[in-house]
């Protein structure tokens, strides 16, 4: 199982980041696409993928790829790969299959026959719309799981490695309205290039997902660590490659000032659960404040925010005043400071009176987003 083809899958536009992860984790980067990032390793680089990777969704093997045009020519290709290596023969699989402009169209036909050339039992299409990600079989239990594109008749049959979506850490068992992503929290941390050093503040911090994950990364701490990956299931996967984490490049270091703030004292509640839960409920403080008492504790941070969006023309309006707020406590209170927000509309951009840049561009819940950062 050396030399694998792998591929770690992101939200849009979140693949320079990822990219830049893996080069710290000493992982040699191939093509950088928007949706994701290519790579080699063997099961120890997948292993160091799946526990130390912040901003990716998903880990896959990339198994193989051929033309195929007919359900002859489907199964014929199909069964020259390896499924052996990541399922074993009479096993449960489950295949997510896509096609576009393909001759071959029906996906579950598709599935069908692919489950027949692996010699696998299929899942069932009950497994792709498991909530966490992961695939499950009709008992209930984890199942391999294939991810299968067609376009214009080439087909790339990939396997999962991760399971469940790396996004879920484990910790966010308490949410507050329109709650980040984890994956997406980490990403506006690292793309905002704080210096893990300074303090980080978030003034709209809901269930906290920014600040927890900011502790993470100060800390040194695995994403992953305590948690179960589909690759630990693979036929002859040798298991003394598994540890609960991995010390930081540096061992274990201190957590600098990490601070939330949320009017709504609900947030404040579950982002104190969520943070104990992810094990740095002692080096984040979480107070119920407004934007207005803000006060930096230091001269120089960084704020990283996710604040309302206002989707519709009427929340948009209302929320113009909170964005010129946001804007006037920056200049005047956080000279010397980076402030880095999440926004889906120029417009409340423009009325923070800061002069902002795009740094990501990517989508929060099928919404299109992007990361300004400014130096007030």
């Amino acid at each position: 199982m050396s030399g694998l083809d792998l591929f770690a899958a992101t939200a849009p536009g979140v693949s320079a980041v990822t990219a830049t992860e893996l080069l710290e984790l000493g992982i040699e980067v191939g093509e950088v696409l928007p949706d994701g990032v290519a790579f080699r390793g063997d099961p120890g680089v997948v292993r160091l993928a799946n526990l130390r990777l912040r901003t990716a969704n998903r880990v896959v093997a990339r198994m193989g790829a051929f033309r195929a045009r007919t359900f002859a020519e489907l199964e014929r290709h199909a069964g020259a790969l390896n499924w052996r290596a990541y399922v074993e023969e009479g096993g449960t699989a489950a295949f997510r299959v896509t096609a576009r402009k393909c001759r071959l169209f029906h996906t579950g036909a598709i599935a069908e026959r692919l489950a027949r050339a692996a010699g696998v039992r299929e899942a069932g299409a009950a497994a792709d719309a498991a909530e966490d990600g992961a695939a499950r079989d009709d008992a209930g239990g984890e199942s391999q799981l294939f991810i299968v594109r067609g376009l214009r008749d080439e087909w790339q049959v990939s396997a999962d490695s991760s399971g469940a979506h790396l996004h879920r850490r484990g910790y966010r068992l308490a949410t507050a309205k329109a709650p980040l992503r984890e994956t997406l929290a980490a990403a506006a941390v690292l793309a905002s290039r704080w210096d893990r050093t300074s303090p980080l503040v978030d003034p709209f911090c809901g269930a906290g997902t920014i600040c927890i994950e900011g502790a993470l990364l100060a800390a040194g701490r695995s994403p992953g660590a305590g948690r179960d990956f589909r690759f630990m299931h693979w036929p002859g996967f040798e298991h003394e490659l598994v540890t609960p984490d991995l010390p930081g490049p540096r061992g274990p270091r201190p957590v600098p000032t990490v601070s939330g703030y949320d009017r709504d004292a609900g947030a404040i509640a579950a982002a104190q659960a969520n943070a104990v839960r992810a094990g740095v409920g002692d080096v984040v403080l979480f107070a119920q404040q407004s934007l207005s008492a803000f006060e930096p504790p230091a001269a120089r941070g960084w704020i990283v925010t996710n604040p309302p969006y206002g989707v519709r023309v009427g929340d948009r309006d209302d929320l113009r005043n909170l964005y010129a707020r946001f804007g006037a406590v920056a200049r005047e209170r956080c000279r010397g400071w980076v402030v880095a927000f999440f926004s889906a509309d120029p417009a409340l951009e423009r009325a923070t009176g800061l002069h902002v840049e795009q740094v990501l561009r990517t989508e929060n819940g099928g919404l299109p987003v992007r990361l300004m950062v400014a130096e007030p």
